[in-house]
């Protein structure tokens, strides 16, 4: 039995084969319409959230199988102070397979000691969202036809951004990919991710305050908003939220062919004048999504090889 913490937990070449699964996926999907059938999927989500859980229901439905979970803690019996560990104890009396969300870093890993299905990290605090990552991949995959031999500007929270330190430690692993952190001093990226992931891993990156600067050189940005729920404070957030918004002025300093990436849900940081621009990708990202995870419940499951 597997579990999915982190993108590392998949090698290359296992990453590989799910990428090709969900680009199989999304040219046949009538070919899997069954393949979950009898299946359930539980999804335990102690913080809010559209499209991670929306998109774990529809890829579980699109695979004929069922769903139950909750959406928020206090719906469960976390607002009785029931233990992560006992919680998924229970589900996996009820359950095949479990997507988990909660605001605590390592909480979903310490499910997965002591689970018996496989657990899914649908994001933990400002650590990881593996399954994020694996939609990231497969757009830029597919759209721009390669992973690797680009230039990517990470714009916005690259502090408390969960979806950026994911992304970063898979791409790292594929060649000649250079980074442009571009960020104010406030939210800079964690000395972890800049000192054990890029300088360890002798990676090219450069650090940037404004977006313009970056702009020229960039065959891909990936926006991320100013999250308010990481603050501890309602000034601090005020003063950050709006210190980038990427508009149509600005995308004149881009080129032609960059790619327009946002893990989602935006607030002000892209202008919607910017959602026709043809380099906005973020919409077909969110559809990705839902091809990869069906992808990864057939893996997770053992059943990729068993759809004819």
């Amino acid at each position: 039995m597997r579990h999915l913490m982190n993108p590392l937990d998949f090698s290359v070449e296992e990453l590989d084969r799910l990428l090709d699964l969900a680009n199989d996926i999304e040219k046949n999907p009538e070919k899997y319409a069954h393949s979950c059938a009898g299946k359930k999927l539980a999804t335990l989500f102690y913080e809010p959230s559209t499209r991670t859980r929306l998109s774990f229901e529809a890829a579980m439905l699109n695979l004929g199988g069922s769903v139950l979970g909750f959406s928020s803690a206090d719906s469960s019996s976390a607002a009785k102070g029931e233990s992560v560990a006992d919680t998924i104890r229970v589900i996996s009396c009820y359950a095949d397979i479990c997507a988990m969300r909660h605001p605590k870093e390592g909480a979903p890993l310490i499910a997965s000691m002591k689970s018996r299905i496989p657990v899914i990290n649908a994001g933990d605090g400002g650590h990881q969202h593996p399954t994020q990552t694996l939609t990231d991949l497969l757009t830029i995959r597919s759209l721009k036809g390669r992973l690797g031999n680009f230039t990517i500007g990470l714009c916005g929270d690259l502090k408390f951004g969960r979806t950026v330190h994911s992304l970063i430690q898979a791409l790292i692993r594929y060649p000649d990919v250079n980074f442009v952190l571009i960020s104010p001093e406030e939210l800079r990226i964690p000395d972890n991710i800049r000192d054990d992931v890029l300088r360890r891993n002798r990676q090219q990156f450069k650090e940037v305050v404004r977006l313009e600067d970056a702009l020229p050189e960039l065959d891909l940005l990936y926006m991320t908003r100013v999250q308010r729920e990481r603050f501890f404070n309602e000034e601090d957030y005020v003063r950050m939220k709006d210190f980038y918004i990427l508009d149509k002025e600005k995308l004149k300093l881009a080129g032609p062919d960059m790619m327009i990436l946002h893990p989602l849900p935006r607030v002000n940081e892209i202008s919607v004048e910017v959602d026709d621009d043809p380099r906005a990708a973020y919409f077909k990202q969110a559809q990705y999504g839902v091809y990869v995870r069906m992808a990864l419940i057939l893996t997770l499951l053992g059943l990729e090889g068993s759809v004819c």
